[in-house]
């Protein structure tokens, strides 16, 4: 396709996309199919020497043991499930608690009264202010 120590063209990027495409589209319609290959690829094929170093993930990896008698009775582990699910059903119900911001909350505290001291002050003027420029606007006459 292209020549040792030279950059791929656009047209050997593009027929490189185009077969890879085309391959996943034939390997979609075998699955779709059911007629995939089942014999093993290339690189399945190990050498017995080097299958002794491979675990199996269906071998267990310790001799099962036996663990005695269970701790807890069946009945009463049933119960605690039970009470465990519906403490989970009650949390998950509740709505979760606000974040809470101490220094936020003690500085809301403090600019409260000060907020509240000024709009006593101003917000009655203010107030007059844009109703007699809003009356003017409306009416075409200064009041």
């Amino acid at each position: 396709m292209q020549s040792p120590g030279r950059e791929p063209s656009m047209e050997d990027i593009l027929a490189s996309i185009k077969k890879v495409i085309a391959e996943e589209k034939e390997l979609r319609t075998a699955v779709a199919a059911g007629s995939i290959d089942d014999s093993p690829l290339p690189e399945e094929n190990i050498g017995s020497d080097e299958d002794a170093d491979v675990l199996e993930l269906n071998e267990p990896l310790a001799p099962p043991q036996d663990l005695g008698p269970p701790l807890l009775d069946e009945e009463i582990a049933g119960h605690s499930r039970e009470a465990l699910a519906q403490l989970q059903t009650v949390a998950a119900s509740v709505p979760a608690a606000p974040q809470v911001n101490p220094l936020e909350d003690m500085i809301r505290d403090m600019l409260k009264p000060m907020l509240k001291q000024w709009l006593d002050d101003h917000l009655p003027q203010m107030v007059d202010e844009h109703v007699k420029r809003e009356i003017t606007r409306i009416t075409g006459r200064p009041l």
